[in-house]
């Protein structure tokens, strides 16, 4: 059965692409026809996601900081240059940061946490909303978690940090009301990846998946990154077009009580 979810020829601008869910989503925004302008700092990282994607794939791979502003208008106006509109617009990069109690946390560390989690997904919200506002259209979707429903030990400062991205994109959702822009979230729960096992090293000290996390998923199993790329894909699709200032959760079910 064909897939029904078809981005043809849209423009999807991707931050955080060199990670486990960005790369994942790249790979599957591409293969439903969408025009990929894939954004991280780590740029052989970003070459190698890029490299992967099918020949057909037209995309192209910016090396840039989300902190910085200047940054964030240059992979903007690759993406206008290249391709003329963005259509899509997934404000995924983001930080785990220290994994400690937060009497222990250095100001140094919380401002590096709120700077990449927050400040970055402002700025790219900022001006990426100034292209869609003028197109009359367009897909805002970004990376918040579960830690931004709920508290838990020694990740304090990310837990507040994605509270704040659910916060912009309430916000933000409010102010597009009627433009044709739409703007959600997607909050993870435990997915598979170098930042999961970074959490549980600093919470247990082992980057192994203790038994006694499983056991509060309902689905008793870590999530996969396509997972997340698969509820991304939607929301950027016509088929969530009354879909905005939603966080989307995919968490097994890890929240539901």
């Amino acid at each position: 059965m064909p897939d029904r979810i078809r981005l043809d020829g849209r423009v999807a601008v991707v931050t955080g692409a060199a990670g486990v869910i960005g790369a994942a989503t790249v790979r599957l925004l591409a293969e439903r026809g969408a025009r990929i302008v894939a954004i991280d700092r780590r740029t052989e990282d970003l070459k190698a996601v890029i490299g992967d994607l099918p020949a057909s794939a037209e995309a192209v791979a910016v090396g840039a900081d989300v902190t910085v502003e200047d940054d964030v208008l240059r992979y903007v106006g690759v993406a206008m240059d290249r391709f003329g509109r963005i259509d899509v617009f997934f404000n995924n990069a983001g930080i785990e940061g220290e994994v400690k109690p937060i009497t222990d946390y250095s100001l140094d560390a919380f401002r590096r946490v709120i700077d990449v989690n927050v400040v970055g997904v402002f700025l790219g919200l900022k001006h990426v909303l100034a292209v869609m506002l003028k197109q009359n259209a367009g897909s805002i979707i970004n990376t918040a978690s579960i830690a931004g429903l709920l508290g838990s030990p020694h990740t304090a400062v990310y837990s507040a940090s994605k509270h704040a991205v659910i916060g912009l994109t309430k916000s933000v959702a409010t102010e597009c009301a009627g433009t044709g822009v739409r703007v959600n979230c997607v909050c993870p729960g435990l997915i598979e990846s170098r930042m999961l096992g970074a959490i549980f090293e600093g919470r247990y000290g082992s980057t192994a998946t203790p038994p006694r996390a499983i056991e509060r998923v309902p689905a008793r199993r870590l999530g996969q990154a396509d997972e997340v790329a698969a509820i991304v894909a939607f929301l950027a699709s016509d088929d969530a077009s009354y879909v905005s200032g939603s966080a989307y959760t995919v968490d097994g079910g890890r929240t539901a009580g």
